[in-house]
Order: structure tokens, then C-alpha cells, then sequence
């Protein structure tokens, strides 16, 4: 937006800083709370703090930065509020669960290691953040984050010191973060609808085996190399030798890859769905949905563990709804999503919930682009989650007024972005 576009909001900026920041105690904090959003949703190539406050006819560059920085204001109830306005207003079907890199130079900023990129593709040095995100076709907004430490950060604890990162936090694996996340917006009485995410979280047999166990409902997408056995495959018995320990329930033949047990499904079972419209037309393809039991190692520990033990387990694997898609033209399927949900749910519901996580690359084009996510250029903990905080309620503002009917909304590169993307 332009200045003067971004002055005419300070009245309804005030009113929404005053009750999403209404936790942070001081008058002045929250004031530079507004300050940093209307600098954030300004137009201006980079939105870290210097130019930021160049831009702003009330900027000061060493009060945002103490603000940022510095400041100990708590960001969950923060988010917290945000995620509550905007679960109302949004209504979603589903929620996302992703992660987010942040290409970064040297050593020093929190959680800055070299791995696996997503932002350039390839392993780099860079920040990783995991985050939960309420979703519909029509609008998404990110609910709550957490930036991922590598292990060689918190087996350094004079390097998290200097970064101020809090004694407690401990390395976790971005799927444990995950669960976490979820288990905070429960705690703040939010509900998931539909846990989607990639094949990244899709194959981590525990992260499933979290989602279950909370109750959550899920839809994750998964690769083709994953095994597992087809609905009507059931273990027998062998015959007891006389030696040795007890024989053990077994599958008569070896699981299978999801990718050859879709195939062998038969073009048949293959029917076409619509899901949505998209730039070009509506999108359509073809999907089944097939009844197979997971059986990779993981899934096998698991089911043991809960059945009393490898010696108690009767040896039947849960079944589990597989969603498979197969383009018209294609030599074999190219999707590949997994669900807790019973196969009797319509085809054309699971279809959408797997596609919904596209909306994901809108949030991050809007929140990248133009709202500076990944312009931060301080180094600590407490100002990383200070700023993607912030970020979160320029968009989470931005999107309410593109969700009011009566809100006229300015052209600017945050509000652009979005419009493209509603038809992509």
C-alpha cells in the first residue's frame, strides 16, 4: 500500500491493535505495535527495521528496534487472539501444517544451520520455522509457529544463551513441533477440522500416530515407495515346530509399495472429481480411494507396542484410507494421500481437504513478498518470534478486510499477491 492509503487505516489499525495486543501491558508498546504494522503493509522492497522507519513519517528506528528486539512482550497471547478473530471469520475446512525456510548469512542468527532449504531447493544455510495454518479454498491464515533449533544448536547451550533462546527449549524434530503447535491452539479452545500437510510429515509414521492419539482427523499426502499390505490380506498362523520360541502371526506375502498396490487397482476404480476453479478452468482428475494396511517398520512398532507386546500382538495391521490420484493420460498415479478418515467419506471431500494445501503458497507469497517474512535481520529468539508475529497480524488485518463485504481494499503488493492468487 501507499502512505496515504496506509494513513487512512490508522483509525481501524487502532481498533484492531487494541484488542490483538490488548495483552501487551504497556500504552507505548502498543503503539509501536501499530507502528510496525503499518510499516510491514507500507510498499517497499524490504521491510526490516531501518527502511521500515525511513518510510514512516512516525519512525523511529531505535524504538522499533527496542520493540522488536528487545521488548519482553509475550507473542502467544498475541497469536493467540489473532488465531480466535480469524478462525471466526474464516471458518476453515481444514488446518495446514508446513514449514517454512529462511535463506540466512554466517553463524549467528537463532536456529541458522545448513539444511535442506525449501526457499532455494537445495541444502543452504538457513532458518527453519514449522507453522499450523487455518485454510479454505477462499481465505488462510497462519495460527501459530515455532522456529525449528538443528541439534547442533542445543548441544551448544552458550550459543542458545547468547541468542537468548529460553533454557527449556530443547531440540525437537519439526513433526514433534508440530504436535506441539496443535496441542497449543487446542489449549486455547480452537478445533481442527481436517489435519492436512505433505509427504513430509505424511511418511513419519509418529506424527500420524500423534494425530490419532489427540483425535485429529487427517488427510496427508504421501510418496509412492511407501509399503503396505492390501485391505483383504490377513496374517495366519504358522505351525509350531517344537523348538524355539513361540511362532509369531505373519502376512503370507511381503507388503507391497502404495504405488503398485494403486496400480493394480484397475483403471476402474479410478474416477473423476472436480475440486475447485482455478485460473485456466476448473481443475478435475481422477481418484480412488482404496482400503490398504500400512506396514513399514514404524507402523509395525507401533501396532505391537499397543497390541501388549510383539508375543501378544494378534498380528493384524489397522487399515487405513488410501485417496490415489491417476491423470487422465498418465501411465501410472502421480498423488498420493493417506487418512484416518473412514473410506466411506465421499471422495470428492477428501479430494478437496488434499488439495486445500495449496493455499499455503498463498499465505507464504503474501507474507514473504509483502509483508517481509523473511526480512528479519536481527538474531535472537525473542525478536524472531516478536517479528513473524507481527507479520501474522499485518496479514491476519489485511484479511479481514478482504473478507468484509463493506471495506474497500487498496491495490498495494501485499494485497495484489492475494487477489492473483484466488483464482490460480
Amino acid at each position: 500500500m501507499r502512505l496515504g492509503e496506509v494513513e487512512r487505516l490508522r483509525g481501524e489499525l487502532s481498533e484492531f491493535v487494541a484488542d490483538v495486543f490488548a495483552s501487551v501491558p504497556r500504552r507505548d508498546q502498543r503503539r509501536w505495535g501499530a507502528c510496525c504494522l503499518r510499516g510491514l503493509m507500507l510498499d517497499g522492497r524490504r521491510k526490516s527495521i531501518q527502511p521500515m522507519a525511513e518510510r514512516l513519517p512516525d519512525g523511529n528506528m531505535q524504538a522499533l528496534q527496542q520493540f522488536v528486539n528487545q521488548s519482553p512482550w509475550d507473542p502467544l497471547p498475541v497469536r493467540q487472539r489473532i488465531a480466535q478473530r480469524l478462525t471466526e471469520v474464516v471458518t476453515p475446512e481444514v488446518w495446514v501444517v508446513d514449514d517454512v525456510s529462511f535463506p540466512k548469512c554466517g553463524t549467528a542468527s537463532v536456529g541458522v544451520a545448513r539444511q535442506y532449504c525449501g526457499a532455494v531447493g537445495k541444502r543452504a544455510n538457513c532458518q527453519v520455522a514449522v507453522s499450523v495454518h487455518a485454510a479454505t479454498d477462499t481465505a488462510s491464515c497462519p495460527l501459530n509457529w515455532e522456529l525449528y533449533l538443528p541439534r547442533e544448536w542445543t548441544d551448544e547451550p552458550g550459543r542458545c544463551r547468547k541468542a537468548g533462546v529460553p533454557d527449556h527449549v530443547a531440540h525437537q524434530e519439526k513433526w514433534r513441533l508440530a504436535l506441539g503447535l496443535l496441542d497449543t491452539l487446542t489449549g486455547w479452545q480452537l478445533k481442527a477440522p481436517v489435519v492436512v500437510a505433505d509427504a513430509g510429515y505424511g511418511v513419519c509414521t509418529p506424527f500420524r500416530l500423534g494425530l490419532e492419539e489427540r483425535g485429529l482427523a487427517y488427510v496427508l499426502a504421501l510418496t509412492g515407495k511407501e509399503v503396505a499390505h492390501p485391505e483383504n490380506a490377513l496374517p495366519h498362523q504358522p505351525d509350531y515346530g517344537g523348538l524355539g520360541p513361540p511362532t509369531l502371526p505373519r502376512y503370507r506375502t511381503p507388503p507391497h509399495a502404495v504405488s503398485v498396490l494403486a496400480s493394480e487397482a484397475g483403471d476402474g476404480r479410478f474416477t473423476e472429481v472436480t475440486w475447485r476453479r482455478g485460473s485456466k478452468g476448473v481443475m478435475t482428475s481422477r481418484f480412488a480411494v482404496l482400503t490398504v494396511r500400512p506396514a513399514g517398520k514404524q507402523s509395525l512398532a507401533a501396532v505391537q507396542e499397543a497390541g501388549g507386546g510383539r508375543n501378544r500382538w494378534d498380528g493384524v495391521l489397522p487399515a487405513r484410507t488410501l485417496l490415489v490420484e491417476w491423470p487422465d493420460g498418465q501411465d501410472a498415479p502421480t498423488g498420493y494421500w493417506i487418512s484416518n478418515l473412514p473410506v466411506t467419506t465421499p471422495v470428492t471431500d477428501l479430494v478437496r481437504w488434499a488439495k486445500m494445501r495449496w493455499r499455503i503458497e498463498h499465505d507464504y507469497r503474501e507474507l514473504k513478498h509483502g509483508l517481509g517474512l523473511d526480512h528479519f535481520e536481527g538474531r535472537t529468539w525473542r525478536g524472531w518470534h516478536h517479528h513473524v508475529t507481527l507479520v501474522t497480524a499485518a496479514q491476519a488485518f489485511l484479511t479481514l478486510r478482504r473478507l468484509d463485504p463493506k471495506a474497500h481494499m487498496p491495490a498495494g503488493p501485499s494485497t495484489r499477491s492475494s487477489t492473483s492468487s484466488r483464482t490460480c
